[in-house]
């Protein structure tokens, strides 16, 4: 499995809501803070995003995908001129027809796409390194999103039996490839693992990590990988992913491991081995050093709060 369908898997996104906004003309809707990650994209029409963390505004055209991974509040209008009403007082006002939200009448702006909430305990590791707004604007994103649109499109104007199912899992479709998009338009600042994936090299080894975490990874491993001396490797791993190559590898095991103890019933004694660890003890005092307490707490406290 390659790392981003790694991580996504670990992250378990859950679509809460999928459909279509329909907005009319001369409304500035604020939408409140959320949990999880936002994705749309704007099939027709034009409108000006503003996210509550004082960036300048964005203009969006017909075919510009957005994605809001961070919670912060946000606006769309169709001029900034105009006072923002929040959308749950829109809400009374807008009908609802085959998963469409009409607002203000609608007939000026038509958005899609969902809302996902991710697994709490892991989403930091992917909405920390991403920008507050990863805006999809070029004319090579918006070919490659079209198909996505064009069929959650045809969903909400003829629904169908099972119509709720594929529009969620073409919103899911919609984030995956935006963040596919985002990853080959090129990262230009942070660190972290998406980062990283920009990085021919360097996502050639954390690839392999992910691929065989139980694997007795050494430096040397890792930067004949890449085909990079080992100082060199060592050097530029650390500078795009932010940590060393041994202490990702641990904390990617230590979360597979915390995702394995919460969702089977499998012994420590059979997790240990599968993330490299020969000891049980080895492994605990790796384990509460990344996840601050050990595993059997980890596994009870979850589970509990699950239940």
């Amino acid at each position: 499995m390659d790392t981003l369908s790694d991580v996504l898997s670990l992250l378990e996104p859950r679509s809460y809501m999928a459909g279509g906004i329909d907005v009319g003309s001369d409304v500035s809707v604020r939408f409140p803070k959320h949990q999880g990650i936002k994705c749309y994209a704007l099939v027709s029409g034009q409108c000006w995003l503003t996210v509550e963390d004082g960036s300048d505004p964005l203009l969006m055209n017909a075919g510009d995908c957005f994605i809001l991974p961070r919670g912060l509040p946000f606006h769309l209008a169709s001029s900034l001129e105009l006072a923002p009403v929040d959308f749950h007082q829109l809400m009374p006002a807008g009908r609802v027809n085959g998963g469409v939200v009409k607002v203000h009448g609608g007939g000026h702006s038509f958005i899609v796409g969902g809302y996902f909430h991710l697994d709490d305990r892991y989403a930091q590791i992917l909405l920390g390194e991403l920008p507050t707004v990863v805006h999809l604007r070029s004319e090579s994103d918006k070919s490659a999103m079209r198909w996505s649109l064009h069929r959650m499109m045809q969903e909400l104007r003829e629904p169908q039996p099972g119509g709720f199912l594929v529009i969620q899992h073409l919103a899911t479709l919609m984030l995956v490839q935006a963040l596919r998009l985002h990853l080959s338009d090129g990262i230009q600042s942070g660190s972290g693992w998406l980062a990283a994936l920009s990085d021919r090299q360097i996502r050639i080894t954390i690839d392999a990590m992910h691929s065989e975490p139980a694997r007795q990874w050494t430096l040397q491993d890792l930067a004949k990988l890449a085909s990079m001396s080992r100082s060199s490797f060592a050097a530029r791993f650390k500078e795009t992913v932010g940590s060393s190559p041994m202490d990702y590898l641990t904390r990617w095991r230590m979360l597979r491991a915390g995702h394995r103890l919460i969702h089977t019933d499998d012994p420590i004694s059979v997790i240990a081995p599968m993330f490299g660890y020969e000891s049980e003890s080895a492994f605990g005092n790796a384990f509460k050093r990344i996840m601050g307490c050990s595993p059997r707490s980890y596994s009870r406290d979850r589970k509990t709060t699950a239940h």
